[in-house]
């Protein structure tokens, strides 16, 4: 027995302009008014189509259950099926799929739990590439992204495979709907090229995996950087990859907002894992972390006789482990670094912190200050 929507609260939930740009993709044309607030859309062999372009109407509930009817009948399929479709016709949605699953679709809960996440991050990384293409990003520190991901929301699941469901509203495309061309991608608003990032990302990720079996090495991914490929999303695939045996990405555009193909995906298998997880180290090993703040000892100190800057060594932590940093201090930083050397007093500092080779360096220092070691333990 094929699924009814009756629920008026569900039903209300599809947006006029969803109606319209679902019926349009499938085929049906507007071709006359119907009274104040409603179009006329036909299509060869289908039913005659009423859309209201309002839902302020006192029966739109009424009205959308009969157009799903309509449709869900013509097509062949569930209400359900056409429902979520016009629910999701405003937005761009990404689904991650997990093959290997038990014959009821189910997962284990840590892996449910880290595809969720994961497909989160997948997104997010996306985000920030659309921003700034770069080898790596911290948490919390691109502010756009974080702000475009409160606008995402989370789909209904699906039946068969383990399927995590995202939704990414678009605006429409207003032009596209008088017949114009379709847009040139950097003309896109934010939120449609995130996920034009992210097709591309997945795509440049997985082309750069196979050329490292073909002996490119780290080449083949530092060169999709700009691609929207990124230790963030690197770090995501692999831990997905682990955790669910092999992965399919898709993404789905929304009606509102086309594009020349309706639907791309991504397929990974678990073999490439490690080489994502070796991939995303490579990426943070290279990129320049912001804002860096390094607290520790001075071990070695040195300066020109006739130069003002100094060199010293500062015996810190980075990523939790015991590193010793080089860091270039002019005269008043050099002859305070100086003085806590003497004194075997701590002092922290803040900065680009750089890969170089075997060492690390912090460029740009400033906020030099030496920690009161006693003023810290009370």
């Amino acid at each position: 027995m094929k699924a009814r929507i009756e629920d008026i609260v569900a039903l209300r939930a599809v947006s006029p302009a969803g109606l319209a740009a679902y019926v349009r993709a499938e085929g049906w044309e507007k071709t006359d008014r119907y009274g104040d607030n409603s179009d006329v859309y036909v299509k060869r062999g289908g039913p005659e189509l009423i859309l209201p372009d309002t839902d302020a109407l006192a029966d739109y509930a009424v009205v959308v259950s009969t157009i799903l009817r309509l449709v869900a009948n013509f097509e062949e399929r569930d209400e359900l099926q056409v429902y979520r479709d016009l629910v999701d016709a405003e937005s761009d949605v990404i689904r991650v799929r997990a093959p290997a699953t038990v014959d009821d679709g189910s997962i284990q809960i840590s892996t449910g739990v880290d595809m969720f996440l994961q497909a989160r991050e997948l997104l997010l990384s996306a985000a920030c590439a659309a921003k700034d293409p770069r080898a790596s990003y911290r948490a919390g520190k691109a502010k756009d992204a974080a702000a475009y991901m409160n606008t995402v929301r989370l789909g209904q699941t699906e039946q068969s495979s383990f399927v995590v469901t995202l939704l990414a509203p678009v605006p429409p495309n207003l032009a596209f709907l008088q017949g114009d061309l379709w847009p040139v991608a950097s003309e896109e608003p934010f939120e449609r090229r995130v996920t034009q990032v992210l097709t591309s990302g997945l795509l440049a990720a997985h082309n750069a995996a196979e050329k490292v079996l073909r002996g490119d090495g780290y080449t083949a991914f530092k060169q999709v950087i700009t691609n929207g490929v990124n230790a963030n999303l690197c770090d995501s695939l692999g831990v997905l990859l682990e955790q669910a045996g092999a992965l399919e990405v898709s993404v789905t555009w929304a009606k509102t907002r086309p594009a020349p193909d309706k639907r791309l995906s991504v397929k990974f298998s678990q073999s490439r894992a490690p080489i994502f997880r070796e991939a995303a180290r490579y990426f943070r090993s290279i990129e320049p972390r912001q804002d860096e703040r390094l607290e520790g000892y001075v071990v070695s100190l040195g300066r020109g006789l006739f130069e003002s800057s100094g060199h010293i060594s500062l015996k810190t932590f980075v990523d939790e482990k015991p590193a010793s940093v080089k860091i270039t201090l002019d005269g008043p930083l050099y002859r305070q670094a100086l003085q806590a050397h003497d004194n075997k007093t701590p002092i922290a500092l803040t900065g680009e912190l750089v890969r170089k080779g075997q060492r690390w360096e912090l460029e740009k220092p400033e906020n030099l200050e030496v920690i009161d070691e006693d003023a810290a333990e009370n």
